[in-house]
């Protein structure tokens, strides 16, 4: 809400006492309510003398610690960009202060009409105010040396064409807010207040916020008054604000003069700090003084504390200005955040020292440089030095290696060594080469200890075939493959070349058939196989017509 002071000339009031007379304050006559276009912003009307105006608005001054961040910086040489309903530069607390921008709200009521700028004026009076005189009468904005450049995308409920822009489809309207930011950017703002919000995101403004943090512009948005509504008390949740619900947007909540969360505030995810937004003073654009409530109020006064810091330190990045803020929000919350306050209420002064600290670090290269440049370029953090390795390092890596691979080669030759040799399948031993290990020899399951076979097949020693036949000492086969003349042979036949066995179906000695006939298998008792017939097979067994 907010209540018309009207002004009655006479000494200023100042921050000196004043005495009853002078500081008549409101005698709570609601003489109207006027609803902004925006919906985040309802006055009333009050009479007061001029002089009263400051001691009525110090209470705000001093909740968010503006007085003690003016010794530092006042917001000098910023331009903090209102896009509002617009702003009449000619009223006394900001006259010299206001740039005039252009008018993308659709409509084209004149601004000598008194329903034109009626928001904007509020809004900018919080941010830049000067007061008038010798400084010390009407509104002294948080940031009282900047400048506003004014950019007009709404209009206020009273405006003779209001009706007309509430018909424009929500893309034109959307589009026109995308442009305001984007000329915002070009023409050099260092911050950005946007005491608006839409219910629905739009593409093309993400676009254009997106531009701005790029450039290094701070965006400041106001979360929403839908905090009192049957939906939001239902759901315990009020709907979503945009722009203050996009990435890299400070969003604002309100408190009152207790330092509570005002009930119409909205209480969502966006909100990440609060600023005083109930019966706030300001100066409207017939002159006058309103007392002005909601979250667009808490909204401009935010953003006056981002003006401070960007005057103070202006290549401190968007998201560490934010930081600065948030890191240093008062009376915050038992569980250190809420979604009616955020992290508590915006405090200047502890903000402009958190940046100094945070513009330190930047500057000494203490790991927070890159987030000034982000994605590398001229201002990102240089690579670490790696220093270059001598002459007498290398020869040593070098040792390093080569007594690996010596002891590597070493460890494979004795793994060798010790392996085994294995006998091709249907080979033999080298000519007199000894048995490996414990290896029994085919005969009888040992070997002596110089045994070895002979090139002519005979066993070393007196050893004995098993199994059906017997090999006498020097009874060795001969070289055609024949059996010695008094050596048994199977059976009355010869051996085939394959070994198989045909005819009576049995073998020698009345042993049975194998499985399968044309594979040798040695008879039961015998696990030896007859060694290959290195000569001419013989006769075929079994005669021919047996």
């Amino acid at each position: 809400m907010l209540a018309r002071l009207s002004s009655h000339g006479g000494r200023a009031a100042g921050r000196r006492p004043a005495s009853a007379g002078r500081r008549l304050r409101a005698a709570a006559r609601l003489a109207g309510a006027v609803l902004a276009a925006t919906g985040l912003c309802v006055v009333t009307t009050l009479p007061a003398q001029a002089d009263a105006v400051r001691d009525q608005e110090m209470w705000v001054l001093d909740m968010v610690h503006a007085p003690s961040a003016w010794p530092v910086t006042q917001g000098q040489g910023v331009v903090v960009a209102v896009i509002d309903s617009g702003v009449l530069g000619s009223v006394s607390d900001l006259a010299g202060s206001v740039t005039e921008g252009p008018n993308l709200s659709g409509v084209n009521t004149p601004e000598s009409n008194t329903s034109w700028g009626v928001h904007g004026t509020w809004m900018a009076s919080l941010i830049a105010g000067h007061g008038h005189g010798d400084g010390s009468a009407g509104i002294e904005g948080v940031a009282p040396q900047s400048r506003v450049l004014s950019i007009r995308v709404v209009t206020d409920r009273g405006d003779p064409n209001f009706r007309k822009y509430e018909q424009e489809s929500n893309t034109d309207v959307q589009r026109a807010l995308a442009r305001a930011i984007t000329i915002a950017t070009r023409r050099g703002a260092d911050v950005i207040s946007m005491s608006l919000g839409y219910g629905a995101a739009s593409h093309p403004v993400r676009v254009a916020l997106q531009k701005a943090l790029d450039h290094g512009v701070v965006v400041v948005a106001s979360s929403g008054n839908s905090g009192d509504t049957a939906s939001a008390l239902s759901t315990g949740q009020a709907p979503y604000s945009f722009p203050a619900d996009y990435p890299g947007v400070l969003g604002v909540g309100a408190v009152t003069q207790a330092g509570t969360a005002a009930s119409f505030s909205s209480n969502n995810l966006s909100v990440e700090v609060a600023a005083p937004g109930v019966k706030v003073p300001a100066q409207g654009r017939d002159g006058q003084y309103w007392l002005v409530s909601g979250t667009s109020p808490a909204c401009a006064l935010t953003a006056g504390v981002a003006a401070l810091i960007k005057s103070r330190y202006p290549h401190l990045s968007p998201a560490l200005v934010d930081q600065a803020i948030t890191s240093t929000a008062q009376n915050p919350p038992p569980r250190g955040y809420d979604d009616r306050v955020g992290f508590g209420t915006v405090d200047a002064a502890a903000a402009l020292t958190a940046a100094a600290t945070l513009s330190r670090d930047v500057t000494k290269g203490r790991g927070v440089k890159a987030a000034t440049h982000f994605g590398g370029g001229a201002a990102v953090v240089a690579p670490v030095p790696v220093p270059p390795r001598g002459t007498g390092r290398l020869i040593l890596y070098a040792v390093l290696v080569l007594a690996f691979l010596a002891v590597a080669a070493f460890a494979v030759l004795r793994l060798t060594r010790r392996s085994p040799a294995a006998v091709p399948a249907g080979g033999s031993w080298q000519e007199n080469a000894p048995w490996q290990g414990s290896v029994q020899s085919p005969v009888n399951g040992t070997r002596e200890s110089n045994g070895a076979w002979q090139g002519s097949g005979a066993t070393p020693g007196a050893e004995a075939w098993g199994g059906n036949g017997t090999l006498g000492a020097g009874l060795a086969r001969p070289g055609n493959g024949s059996w010695a003349a008094n050596g048994p042979r199977p059976g009355n036949g010869a051996w085939e070349s394959d070994g198989g066995w045909d005819g009576s179906g049995a073998w020698p000695e009345g042993e049975p058939w194998p499985a399968q006939r044309d594979r040798w298998q040695a008879p039961s008792g015998d696990g030896t196989a007859p060694p290959a017939d290195p000569g001419s097979p013989g006769p075929p067994w079994p005669p021919p017509g047996q």
